[in-house]
């Protein structure tokens, strides 16, 4: 060939410089490149000779190593794939495979910051620059009569080609790193960004420090295949002990066995797998293996609660696995990590255009060789093909869940607790996982049993089927009882003239608890009717169920101190108690000096209940999003949030105060019966509790009297 001296077919002098800033904060990713590079070279050859192309040797062990130097300051990337000839070098090396780097510094002038796969524009070889000043390639061609190529290059945009002196077909790539990234010639650092980008690469990945004295170690004689380098053979002879029979006779027993062992080079070890857990079929996987793999990856030693396995091959090829980690506290971080691989190579953590939003909080690997990665970030956002892998990933979690919630409730309940954030933040990211999920969202009540949205509405049913079975038996008639859609259809027919009111009529209440302690009175009351409650204590909680609501037109969650049931209350009109009420709120507006306080009556069956406060659940729900948004302090009587003071005209107290209006002491009584039932709904302000306080020693004075 002789030498040849040439300019690399480049439209711009300027492509080192870009390619020596691209990246900046990862100028690591040249391993994965180079690694890659190799990684395919071997790939093609194998593909040659199961085509009947190449005939590879008997004992062809396909590697790639990497050899540091951190004395010469060098780094080596040796392959034994397909090799290049001097031809072949200079169409896939000197004559950069994209279409200009003007057109790349264009495209990419404002991504400095984003991971890009620079294999996908020809440049995986380039990123070598971001590096070294100098760069060698010594390469041999698997093809017949092939001479070997040396090629060299500083930098610029010359280079250097020659006759070369290698003797095995691949290749071999030597950086001489520059003084800033000697890091790189580090071996621990290396083994570092290997095992970062390559764990899981299909090609075994050897590392070893260049000119290091050889290490051994020694292993049975039988063990030693033809690829050990044997230094010198132990053996142990076999040790005998004396031993006295019965009848007093003696004779030798071997105690411990001849034994031969080698003491052989060190084997060298591959810093990959590969294959991968998530290559093989879920049912070639055990329960161990899934568990080993999660620590070794996420470095997490708390088990995973449960993991789904994705396996396609159609519509597009994807494969995964996704933990469910185990959340110990409330203070744990929940942001988990998605990496996302192609063909084995690693690519990024959580990507938010691949992976859904709301199952970043899993921990998993996701490899799809299909995605397009040749494009930038916006491209992927909007790309067609990207969503529907993230609509798939979505659908085969839903269908675990849903799965699991079907045939393995007892499971499903037991992780529940640690698994419903991530799945009420789901439902609130994405709809149509929200739709797949309605069903199987469990709710715990106040029994501590666990019921879904249609076994709710189905205890609601049945409480209401109760209490009213004569009313409803005309109704029902014809209807299967467990059927809560057809039950909520026929309710819907029964006033068509206006259909916005007969569908909030119609719309069948959930009641819930957010703290059972403060609660605790509603509590009772509900229990004392056989009524039930489920527990929404996250603060999550508001939001989800407002997205529930408009999934299901159907049901309404109502906290059950937002209105007293009809099943607590006597049946006595309005009328029979206006007086009692226009009194009694005149007495508490005067004792408390509030003007705008809204005071009901009502004869409750428990006549120990003084008084309680309700606030509408639309009122309560603004109040809640007024905090959320740091708006605490406003009125929330301009969103119509006011509360009502509940009084029991069954109740002695109260029966005294109508009474007893204008004497002494009703408006301290007023102004405790209120506070009493303010601290059931919720926590007293420092001021007003210092107050009750006072009162109540007050009011124990009057009756030491």
């Amino acid at each position: 060939m002789g030498n040849k001296h040439g300019n690399l077919s480049i439209n711009s002098d300027n492509i080192f410089p870009i390619i020596k800033k691209w990246l900046y904060s990862d100028h690591d990713i040249f391993y994965r490149e180079l690694i890659s590079n190799g990684c395919d070279a071997i790939t093609k050859l194998k593909k040659l000779d199961l085509m009947g192309e190449y005939e590879l040797p008997e004992d062809y062990e396909p590697k790639i190593q990497i050899l540091v130097n951190p004395e010469e300051k060098t780094l080596k990337f040796i392959d034994n794939g397909l090799g290049m000839t001097a031809d072949e070098v200079e169409e896939y090396i000197n004559q950069i495979a994209f279409s200009g780097a003007s057109d790349f510094l264009e495209k990419y002038k404002d991504k400095a910051s984003e991971e890009q796969i620079i294999g996908h524009f020809g440049l995986g070889f380039y990123s070598a620059f971001m590096v070294a000043d100098e760069v060698h390639i010594d390469s041999l061609s698997y093809r017949k009569d092939a001479a070997p190529v040396h090629w060299t290059c500083d930098g610029g945009t010359e280079f250097d080609m020659s006759d070369g002196s290698k003797t095995t077909v691949g290749t071999e790539i030597t950086l001489f790193l520059n003084e800033d990234c000697l890091e790189f010639a580090n071996e621990y650092r290396a083994k570092e960004v290997i095992q970062k980008y390559c764990s899981f690469m299909p090609t075994a990945i050897y590392l070893a420090k260049e000119n290091a004295p050889e290490e051994y170690e020694t292993i049975p004689a039988d063990e030693v295949t033809d690829k050990d380098k044997v230094i010198e053979t132990i053996v142990e002879e076999a040790k005998f002990e004396e031993k006295e029979n019965e009848d007093g006779t003696k004779e030798q027993v071997e105690v411990s066995p001849r034994t031969e062992k080698a003491k052989i080079v060190k084997r060298p070890v591959a810093l990959n797998d590969t294959q991968p857990l998530w290559a093989k079929h879920p049912n070639d996987c055990t329960d161990e293996e899934y568990k080993s793999f999660y620590r070794k990856v996420f470095q997490d030693y708390k088990e995973p609660l449960f993991w789904i396995h994705l396996n396609m091959d159609y519509p597009f090829n994807l494969k995964g696995i996704l933990y469910f980690p185990k959340i110990n506290t409330e203070y744990d971080s929940i942001e988990g990590t998605i990496k996302l691989y192609n063909n084995q190579v690693f690519i990024a953590d959580n990507i938010k255009e691949v992976i859904p939003e709301f199952l970043m909080l899993l921990k998993g690997v996701i490899d799809c060789p299909d995605l397009p990665l040749n494009v930038s970030r916006s491209a992927l956002q909007n790309d067609g093909f990207v969503q529907k892998i993230s609509d798939y990933i979505t659908k085969k979690v839903a269908d675990k869940l849903s799965g699991m919630c079907k045939t393995d409730k007892e499971s499903y309940e037991k992780y529940w607790d640690d698994i419903s954030p991530f799945i009420k933040f789901g439902c609130l990211k994405d709809e149509k996982f929200c739709d797949k999920m309605n069903d199987y969202i469990l709710f715990k009540n106040l029994d501590d049993k666990y019921l879904t949205l249609p076994e709710c509405l189905k205890t609601e049913e049945e409480t209401t089927d109760t209490d009213n079975a004569e009313a409803e038996s005309a109704d029902n008639a014809g209807t299967d009882s467990d059927n809560t859609e057809s039950s909520s259809a026929d309710m819907d027919t029964e006033d068509s003239a206006d259909e916005t009111e007969a569908e909030k009529d119609t719309r069948k209440p959930v009641y819930y608890v957010t703290d059972r302690q403060q609660q605790g009175q509603y509590i009772k009351m509900f229990q004392e009717q056989n009524m039930d409650a489920v527990i929404l204590d996250h603060n999550i909680d508001t939001s989800f169920i407002t997205q529930l609501e408009r999934r299901n037109e159907k049901i309404k969650f109502v906290r059950i101190d937002a209105d007293l049931t009809d099943s607590m209350k006597e049946d006595v009109s309005a009328e029979d108690l206006k007086e009692a009420k226009d009194t009694l709120t005149e007495t508490f507006r005067k004792a408390l000096n509030n003007e705008k306080l809204n005071v009901t009556v009502e004869k409750l069956k428990n006549a120990d209940i003084s008084s309680v406060i309700t606030l509408s659940e639309e009122g309560r729900r603004m109040q809640d999003m007024m905090k959320m948004y740091g708006m605490a302090g406003m009125d929330p009587s301009m969103f119509g949030g006011d509360q009502t003071l509940v009084l029991n005209a069954n109740n002695e107290l109260v029966k005294y105060i109508l009474e007893h209006k204008d004497t002494e002491h009703v408006p301290v009584f007023c102004e405790q019966l209120y506070d009493l039932a303010l601290l059931s709904n919720h926590p007293l302000t420092p001021d007003a509790m210092s107050k009750f306080v006072a009162r109540s020693n007050k009011i124990m004075l009057l009756l030491a009297k």
